[in-house]
């Protein structure tokens, strides 16, 4: 039986089974004996006779290992990978049984008979031919008697195994024999002898392996400099790819010191988790780094760098070291002095707030070329892909800088959820990500007050946007059972990381903020340098209400949240008698209705929960104080205010809640008045929280499509950034449903005239005298910026002409003067408008700019031609160049997917190309899911869902989460035209022309 019990899969960690000290304990000093002659003579002789003996079996054990290699190959070969051994949860069944029953390496967790104390690993690591060496020392320590060692390796080359006993009979333990199991990833070395509890071990094996050009393990990447091309070394171990690195018992729980060797030609520098304590260079021009012992950790966040980069550094005020290495001309330029910058100011924000102290001496940024992510957060040792931390102000738009400021903020935030306190198992995986997500919006807050994240960009961006993914039928609980090694990867989705973060959100505030600091500190103070899980969370969150005298069983809320899929949609309606009592009632919402018949199974559950709704009572000049209600049955009713007749309901007050709101039609239509006379009664929270729920309950058809067409008839009168925000992504999908219609200019028509008085009063950014753009406060440039981007994407013929004199001045002149907030906008909508010698013009300076922020603006704007011939230049270009980022071939594919012109194409370019799209992302899964959702999410006929599902067969997509979600919205892409579209353009054509 594995480490995962029953206990643990339902939220609950060990107590802390793993936290003792990793220091050996000492044994007891050996008693001095007496001996005479003859004794020592005797004993001399048993002694050559057992070195007799030993050479012997030693001679048959080599014999018995290489026959049982060879039938280890053939074992692998015919053990069924495509069976699904489950391991057992049931604790009454003994390690013995496991171990001798079942074959614990075909398990998907490791036995729970050993656990690792202290690793010593040794790396030399050869930069000319890309390969490494390494030998590492693994202290552990006995927990049940076995005679097996299994622990991960993958495409690892073992070349010697040693066991040592640590016992009172010390030596080298006879090995019986060794093999490699690849199905699990796993190396097993049975022994003659059992291991005995409570005893320490040491296990030493020598290996080498390839660094790899696949972004995972220890990968390989380059760079260009003075026209040289320099390569790097890094690792990527999360979550399951230690293991290709060295052998060990790469899973969360078995965590361990660590003390870290490296060895590579002195032309190198390196890089690891801990601080260098000794450095030796040898006669032949190669150096060995000796880095410090770290803490307790997972092997996922052991971390190394072997490269040649240069840094930046600054102190904070206790004492850490913080540098930042990227290439040599990035440093230089000052495109690390940013992150640099913040990164000082949120370790000192996250010590105060968290009230723990940063753990380590130094904290490591590193930019690299090529990553699998955005960024990993290993502890010391973070690793950034370089669009994600190097910022050129002189040319980065408002929006790249906040969306770089947020993974800095993510990451540094892991430092303690996540590296300090690391979840139990991979079904919890939004434990850290969930509040690494939520802290991004805080943190990001607390370096710039004025942009106000957390209350309003949380809403369009992680709340709005995972509700959407939420909302189907194919969605999954956000903590989910993990069976297979292939679910580990899937578990790091949107659902972790937003929905974990949606869902923190709102229990920090029916908390309120002191109690859940209070909850945190005590949670990381109780599990630092361990594991944890969900129910530890909760239990600490309890104790932190009771002590005030809130007794609110927090497990009992927030089970229904974290073990059921999706969410409810609450329908407040007035009722007539004159009570002024409401009926609230609850149902799970999903967008595809018909899946409730079609999956029964599924949807016959009793889909509740404990909803803190928030309700306020409002009318034309005055809206009442919240007050919340506790909604925990399908149908309630309950006493409000004073309601009249032109009296409106509001629920669910700044979108504090994880669900969405309905009223009855009249109410509808009186917040739609509300909106028309003085938007301003409703916060801006709600406006964009309407905005958003209107439209999104007509397209499940909980509404007529004409309410939300009405409702965003107010926007000309709308001055925040926010609800412009929720509006156009809204638009924008509805856009992209009906781009191919033959009445699509009635609904292009409508959203201009709604947007046209707004854009024409804000106009573009202004100049100076000297003719350079000012810079506005960040509300009004950002509202600016939203406008206009829906202006030009829907055709107003000003912002088309601006946009194309902007880049016609860039061209004739080559000085670039459009400002960098709108540079996409502009770029965008003059590729697609201008000739092909704008098209290479762009491609041109792509190829000649330096700054990342800039490049990646200019390869989007290819995707926007109109030229189908170039727009398939650019798609092979893409996949082919080293100019392009692999996460940048991913967005070139979406984007042009987008064009109306080319979604065809880059749905029959994905095609074709699925095999090498796959080879390359098929282990990064989440990158691979967002290809094939950002290539299938605007697919809206009947016959591309015909060739979505025969590919899906023939590509063996059947098994893979991101396929079955694809299918589900095109589905209901096709179904929305049935349905609605007749309705929705009738209702355009009658629609007032103001």
């Amino acid at each position: 039986m594995g480490i995962e019990d029953a206990s643990m899969r339902n939220g609950r960690a060990l107590s802390d089974q793993w936290a003792d000290s990793v220091v050996v304990r000492p044994r007891t000093t050996e008693q001095h004996i007496t001996v005479n002659k003859r004794l020592v003579l005797g004993f001399a002789i048993s002694i050559l006779t057992l070195i007799i003996v030993t050479a012997i079996a030693i001679t048959l054990s080599v014999s018995f290992e290489r026959c049982a290699a060879e039938s280890s190959g053939a074992l692998a070969a015919n053990g069924s990978s495509n069976s699904k051994w489950k391991q057992s949860r049931n604790t009454n069944i003994s390690y013995r049984d496991s171990e001798d029953g079942q074959q614990p390496w075909r398990h998907l967790r490791l036995p729970a008979t050993l656990r690792p104390r202290h690793y010593d690993l040794r790396l030399s690591v050869y930069m000319e031919n890309f390969t490494f060496s390494g030998e590492v020392h693994i202290e552990f320590e006995c927990v049940h008697s076995t005679k097996l060692i299994v622990l991960h390796t993958d495409r690892l080359e073992v070349d010697k195994v040693l066991v040592y006993s640590d016992s009172k009979k010390a030596g080298v333990m006879r090995i019986q024999r060794r093999f490699h199991y690849q199905p699990k990833q796993v190396y097993v070395i049975a022994l003659h002898r059992e291991m005995k509890p409570l005893r320490t071990y040491k296990i030493n094996i020598t290996f080498h392996a390839h660094i790899e050009h696949e972004l995972l393990g220890f990968f390989r990447s380059s760079y260009v400099l003075n026209g040289e091309r320099r390569f790097l070394a890094v690792t990527q171990f999360s979550p399951t790819h230690a293991r290709k690195a060295f052998p060990c018992f790469d899973e969360p729980i078995y965590k361990a010191t660590f003390r870290v060797s490296l060895k590579h030609e002195s032309s190198y520098q390196s890089l690891s988790n801990m601080p260098v304590e000794a450095s030796m260079s040898d006669e032949d021009g190669w150096v060995t780094n000796h880095f410090s012992r770290t803490p307790r950790m997972s092997t996922y966040y052991l971390a190394w760098a072997v490269c040649n980069f240069t840094y930046r550094e600054a102190v904070t005020d206790s004492g850490v070291v913080i540098r930042l290495y990227a290439r040599p001309d990035a440093i230089q330029s000052g495109s690390g002095d940013y992150a640099l910058h913040i990164t000082k100011r949120l370790l000192q924000f996250y010590q105060d707030y968290f009230k723990v102290k940063y753990s380590l001496p130094k904290l490591d940024l590193l930019a690299v070329p090529k990553h699998p992510y955005a960024a990993m957060e290993n502890w010391g040792l973070s690793v950034f892909v370089e669009q994600k931390i190097l910022l050129d102000p002189d040319v980065s738009s408002f929006s790249y800088q906040m969306e770089l400021t947020m993974v800095v903020v993510h990451e540094i935030c892991h430092q303690w959820f996540g590296d300090l306190v690391t979840p139990v198992w991979w079904e919890d995986v939004w434990l850290k990500e969930g509040f690494a997500h939520y802290f991004e919006y805080i943190g990001t807050d607390f370096l710039f007050p004025k942009w106000n994240m957390e209350k309003q960009r949380f809403l369009t961006d992680v709340l709005h946007e995972v509700m959407l993914l939420d909302g189907l039928a194919s969605s999954h609980p956000i903590s989910q059972e993990v069976f297979e090694a292939t679910d580990i990867d899937r578990v790091f989705d949107w659902i972790a990381y937003k929905k974990g973060a949606a869902l923190i959100r709102m229990l920090a505030n029916v908390m309120g903020q002191p109690l859940f600091q209070r909850g945190l500190n005590d949670y990381l103070m109780t599990h630092m340098y361990g594991n944890a899980a969900r129910d530890d969370l909760w239990n600490k969150f309890s104790e932190a209400m009771q002590r005030e005298g809130k007794d609110i069983n927090i497990t009992q809320v927030m089970d229904r949240w974290t073990l059921q899929m999706g969410y409810p949609v609450v329908t407040i309606s007035k009722n007539d008698s004159l009570d002024n009592s409401v009926t609230i009632s609850q149902e799970h919402f999903v967008y595809d209705t018909d899946a409730k018949i079609q999956n029964p199974e599924l949807f016959n559950k009793s889909f509740q929960w404990q909803i803190p709704l928030t309700l306020a009572v409002g009318n034309s000049s005055h809206i009442s104080t919240e007050t919340i209600i506790w909604v925990s049955n399908k149908t309630e009713t309950h006493r409000v205010g004073h309601m009249g007749g032109e009296t409106w309901l509001l629920g669910n007050i700044n979108q504090t809640g994880y669900f969405r709101v309905n009223y009855d039609l009249h109410n509808w239509r009186l917040l739609i008045q509300q909106l028309m006379t003085n938007s301003t009664i409703i916060s801006v929270g709600n406006r964009a929280g309407l905005i958003d729920d209107v439209f999104n309950l007509a397209r499940a058809g909980y509404l007529p499509q004409n309410v939300p067409l009405q409702m965003i008839s107010y926007l000309s009168q709308e001055t925040e950034f926010l609800p412009w925000h929720a509006a156009s992504r809204a638009l924008y999908q509805l856009d992209k449903l009906l781009d191919r219609t033959e009445d699509h200019s009635l609904f292009s028509d409508y959203v201009l005239r709604q947007v046209e008085p707004k854009y024409h009063k804000l106009g573009w950014p202004a100049t100076s005298p000297q003719g350079s753009f000012m810079q506005a406060a960040y509300q009004t440039e950002e509202l600016q910026r939203e406008v206009m981007m829906l202006a030009c994407s829907f055709g107003n013929k000003h912002c088309h002409r601006q946009a194309v004199s902007l880049i016609s001045d860039w061209i004739s002149s080559n000085k670039n003067r459009i400002p960098p907030n709108v540079r996409d906008i502009v770029y965008c909508t003059g590729v697609s408008l201008m000739d092909e010698d704008v098209w290479e013009f762009i491609w041109m300076k792509f190829h000649s700019s330096t700054a990342i922020s800039e490049k990646k603006v200019l390869l989007e704007a290819l995707t926007c031609s109109d030229n189908i011939f170039l727009l398939n230049r650019l798609l092979n270009l893409s996949l082919t160049s080293d100019l392009v980022p692999d996460q940048d071939v991913i967005d070139v594919i979406i984007h042009v997917g987008r064009n109306p012109l080319g979604r065809h194409l880059a749905w029959r370019y994905f095609r074709e190309k699925w095999d090498i799209l796959n080879s390359r992302y098929g282990e990064a899964l989440f990158m691979n899911s967002k290809l094939i959702s950002g290539v299938t999410e605007f697919l809206n006929t009947e016959a591309e869902l015909n060739e979505l599902k025969e590919f899906i067969l023939t590509s063996g997509g059947e098994s893979a989460p991101a396929f079955a979600r694809a299918v589900e919205i095109v589905q209901a892409n096709v179904k929305w035209h049935i349905l609605f579209q007749q309705q929705f353009y009738r209702w355009l054509r009658k629609a007032p022309d103001g």
